[in-house]
């Protein structure tokens, strides 16, 4: 008898395990759809104060509320798209990536340049950027670019089912509601319905708080690259700005992008006189941007949207960064949010939870 339930208890255990691991091979395959979902939920968080206000405010119905925003979005999208256009063909001239010999040739002048500064103060660098044989690498410009091409129909096709998914999150909020309901155990639901709804609204004035940050960082960035005469100076300060989106890493990034873009502007330039004090002056204005978004509208927004101390935000993503990487650190205030809030309905009466929580 004691066999027969070791036995069953051993086969038990081995179903589990194989269909814990069939689960993770799903979910690994249909990673992409995983992926297209999260999105799509973010769009209709941040998408939510719209609606609201068009159903509310201007008494739309909540089709053509939804509808509107759509437009909106779609609007926003293919108005991003437009403008990376002109940055595109503008740094495709500028490097002549269709033409091999006038990409060496101009990267070489330039290289004669940085290195008749660099040796004025007994610095030699250009025989070791010869020896190093960098040129031959741009050989593979082409290939890259015919791989960048192949992708855009996976990128279409994704956008699609996006955008797809968001109209109906959109439409009815409650479809994401009922998933999540039906994993909560019986006579729970009322509570984890309320704490849905409170991280809703948090959610969305944290995302919509991310839009206002980059929107002053544009600003920003608009301003030091207009005054120093940069060409496409508003498509490059988005997309700087956009990178501060990954926290920490983003506006490093976004540093060494708009230095390289600054430099590239116009490659024919003196490098002493023209080149490097322009990209110092730019730099200069890129990193009193950054403080004022580091020490003043990061803060102030974030915690307004997140009921945070901006030290516990600034840990969080530390500690999210450091178990999954720079997409730990993306997710860590959003996910942070949400545990806090369930957190609160279901362990109120925890004194470390009635600490952290003390403000929501």
């Amino acid at each position: 008898m004691n066999s027969k339930i070791i036995a069953n208890g051993i086969l038990r255990a081995i179903a589990v395990i194989l269909g814990v691991a069939l689960l993770l091979y799903f979910l690994y395959m249909i990673q992409s759809v995983i992926v297209y979902i999260i999105i799509a939920a973010v769009l209709s968080l941040i998408a939510r104060p719209v609606i609201i206000f068009l159903r509310k405010r201007l008494k739309f119905p909540n089709t053509l509320a939804v509808v509107v925003t759509m437009i909106l979005f779609m609007g926003l999208i293919f108005g991003l798209i437009s403008m990376f256009i002109p940055l595109i063909n503008q740094q495709g001239e500028n490097l002549s990536l269709l033409n091999i010999d006038t990409l060496e040739s101009n990267i070489e002048q330039l290289l004669v340049q940085v290195n008749t500064y660099f040796s004025e103060i007994g610095i030699n660098i250009f025989e070791q950027l010869k020896s190093a044989d960098i040129f031959k690498n741009f050989k593979a410009v082409p290939y890259l670019l015919n791989t960048v091409v192949s992708t855009v129909g996976s990128i279409s096709v994704g956008l699609f089912s996006v955008l797809f998914i968001t109209f109906f999150f959109m439409k009815d909020s409650r479809i994401l509601n009922k998933g999540l309901l039906t994993l909560v155990p019986k006579g729970k639901e009322s509570r984890f319905q309320k704490s849905i709804e409170k991280i809703k609204d948090l959610l969305s004035r944290y995302f919509l708080g991310l839009l206002l940050q980059i929107l002053i960082l544009f600003i920003l960035y608009t301003i030091v690259l207009v005054i120093f005469g940069i060409e496409n100076a508003i498509v490059i300060a988005f997309l700087c700005a956009l990178l501060n989106l990954i926290p920490y890493i983003g506006p490093l990034i976004a540093g060494v992008l708009m230095a390289i873009l600054t430099m590239n502007s116009d490659v024919t330039l003196d490098f002493r006189t023209e080149i490097l004090p322009t990209t110092i002056y730019v730099m200069i204005g890129y990193f009193v941007a950054q403080m004022v978004d580091n020490f003043f509208s990061q803060p102030k927004i974030f915690s307004e949207a997140t009921k945070a101390h901006p030290l516990e935000i600034f840990l969080v993503i530390i500690i999210g960064g450091l178990l999954f990487g720079v997409m730990g650190m993306i997710v860590a205030v959003p996910g942070y949010t949400a545990i806090k809030v369930i957190l609160k309905e279901f362990l109120s009466d925890n004194k470390i939870v009635k600490s952290l929580t003390k403000d929501l």
